[in-house]
């Protein structure tokens, strides 16, 4: 019997230990990558306030253009935007709704849900990847684009 007790013990640290470092070895990623996409999207700055005046003017038809700044900053590493023909991941919802729904989902509008999520999931996201204004401003243009088609 204190054999059986002791071996779990053993094997209960070992798994302990080994979560604790493959966490902290995701986050040491996570925080990399994070790095890597706020220093190009600081390069693309002037590329997405170019691109916000130009989604205003364009006509109807879907660019390969509005889906940038959702690759930019990895929302489609987790989200699609079907109605604009943008795959991504299918861990989130399908976001080509989502200028119509935040609010009455999450208590917010678009705007300050992108600034401070009430998801705890989106939270932990936006606080290792925070959007400026002009990039939280060109996310909502384009999911306004896709919700009115």
């Amino acid at each position: 019997m204190k054999q059986t007790v002791i071996i779990f013990i053993i094997s209960a640290l070992i798994g302990l230990a080994g979560g604790y470092s493959y966490f902290r070895l995701a986050d040491k990623s996570e925080s990399a990558t994070a790095k890597q996409e706020t220093t190009a999207v600081q390069k693309e700055t002037t590329a997405s306030k170019e691109t916000a005046a130009s989604k205003e003017t364009a006509s109807t038809g879907t660019s390969s253009q509005e889906g940038d700044i959702l690759k930019q900053k990895g929302c489609l590493s987790c989200h699609s935007v079907s109605k604009l023909d943008l795959q991504g991941g299918t861990t989130g919802p399908d976001l080509s709704n989502a200028y119509k729904e935040v609010e009455g989902k999450h208590g917010k509008p678009i705007e300050e849900f992108l600034k401070a999520p009430t998801s705890a999931v989106m939270s932990g996201v936006i606080k290792s990847n925070p959007l400026s204004d002009e990039e939280r401003a060109v996310i909502i243009q384009v999911l306004k684009t896709a919700s009115e088609k």
